[in-house]
């Protein structure tokens, strides 16, 4: 018999013991009035299973009188402690049951509740499941993955995407209220992939959201209007590259803001700059990196793979710029479609120039491959011949440093179509959940290991180019 169908009836069991009115031994009290509920628990599971409730119950135990323990959670709602309490007794939470926004005041109790594996489990599942939402609403996970110590993940996730796609920041849905600090580091950043003029509008948006009743005209604003404005963004102007502006732009887009930019340091040196643009006494900023944007809605690989492969698709050096502006359309997910050879052929057979990415189970390495030619299915087997395709990796999902690219050598060996094979080449064979590889028919093997690997997830992209 399988172990897992005997931790399944345990789990029904303790479930049955918490909805049990007969031996409970602890009161619970959730919330605060006039929203409040009572939850009946029992002092030995919570012991084991709560280091915050150990620490209560330790101090607080069962008297020889047979009075209740009594707890006060007041920072936490009762549905979500219901959610909560389920878990710890049941060791089970189906999160697909419940709202994204609802999953977070869940991570947050756990993490009052000291439920250590809950929280691990919560934030894994937000990053590989939900990283388009959590994108979008940016300013709720920022401030709360950095009010606790705890959401090392959801930390990692935030300075990931800071650091590398800060544009997705300033196209999320409550861009005006992140805090000044972090647009600061914005709109420092190099790697901010949006025109000046922009950064410029988009500072000016977030200035003028500091303080809703500004007028929406500017030709109704008060000299203090004004005197807001400017102190709510003076921190942010030093770092405006207004000499990547033309010259159109300055005149209709910052002229009209004059009033708000520091004329000894900014404003009279633009005025010349305009004038003169060749003037070489005027110090400038660096211009910011001229990098095509790609966007991609992938759970594995972030936009800096994705421009590495877009590279490698046009034969460049990693250090060229990107000449093609690709667009990866997400065909697969396995934790969305299903892992099977069956469900890849069936989304993806007949489709061409598309890339696979692997993400392998229990470490941070990334493979793929880039196929140029459809895909198809063969009772069979049979290989496709292509002169273009090419295999990869990322020793870390983090760094696209730690990279093995190897192109086809064998041309007519290159692309491998068995209907019980999932997406596979020459020397990379994935079978769903699961695959290997090995070193015949192109450069160089991608691993150091020939052993079989077990996958975590995998995606399947279509990419074609957008100019």
């Amino acid at each position: 018999m399988d172990d897992n169908k005997f931790l399944t009836k345990l789990s029904q069991n303790l479930l049955e013991i918490l909805n049990d009115e007969e031996y409970y031994d602890v009161i619970i009290e959730v919330g605060n009035d006039p929203y409040t509920k009572i939850f009946r628990a029992h002092m030995v599971i919570l012991h084991y299973r709560s280091t915050y409730l150990r620490r209560i119950l330790s101090t607080n135990k069962k008297k020889n009188d047979g009075t209740m323990v009594h707890i006060k959670l007041p920072n936490i709602l009762p549905e979500i402690f219901q959610i909560i309490l389920r878990y710890i007794y049941g060791g089970r939470i189906s999160l697909e049951e419940y709202d994204i926004s609802d999953i977070i005041k869940v991570l947050v109790a756990g993490s009052e509740l000291g439920l250590q594996d809950l929280i691990s489990y919560l934030q894994s599942f937000l990053i590989k499941t939900k990283s388009n939402w959590m994108e979008q609403n940016f300013n709720l996970i920022y401030q709360t993955s950095f009010e606790n110590d705890s959401f090392s993940e959801l930390q990692k996730f935030c300075t990931n995407l800071t650091s590398r796609e800060p544009d997705k920041i300033f196209k999320s849905l409550n861009f005006s209220s992140i805090p000044e600090k972090l647009l600061i580091s914005l709109i420092q950043s190099d790697n901010l992939q949006m025109d000046e003029i922009q950064v410029w509008e988009h500072v000016l948006k977030w200035g003028l959201a500091q303080n809703p009743e500004l007028p929406s005209d500017l030709s109704n604003f008060s000299k203090e209007d004004f005197k807001i404005l400017k102190n709510n963004i003076r921190q942010c102007i030093p770092f405006i590259r207004f000499h990547n502006l033309s010259s159109e732009e300055f005149s209709d887009k910052v002229l009209p803001y004059r009033k708000i930019l520091p004329k000894e340091l900014l404003y009279e040196d633009l005025l010349k700059y305009f004038m003169n643009p060749n003037n070489q006494s005027i110090k400038k900023l660096k211009d910011r990196k001229s990098t095509k944007e790609i966007n991609i809605d992938s759970t594995i690989i972030t936009t800096k793979h994705a421009e590495l492969i877009s590279k490698w698709i046009d034969r460049l050096e990693i250090t060229n710029e990107i000449e093609n502006a690709y667009k990866f359309k997400l065909l697969l997910r396995g934790s969305r479609d299903g892992f099977t050879p069956k469900k890849f052929h069936e989304i993806c057979d007949n489709q061409s120039h598309t890339v696979t990415v692997v993400k392998v189970k229990e470490n941070n390495e990334i493979l793929g491959g880039y196929n140029p030619v459809a895909w198809e299915s063969s009772d069979d087997g049979i290989y496709k011949s292509t002169k273009d395709s090419f295999i990869f990796s990322f020793k870390n999902s983090n760094n696209i440093d730690g990279h093995i690219l190897s192109r086809v050598e064998v041309e007519n060996s290159a692309i491998y179509n068995y209907c019980y094979c999932g997406p596979s080449f020459g020397d990379f064979y994935f079978f769903g959940d699961h695959g290997f590889c090995n070193d015949c028919y192109y450069e160089k093997n991608i691993r150091e290991s020939s052993d079989d690997f077990s996958v975590q997830e995998y995606e399947v992209f279509q990419i074609y180019k957008t100019n």
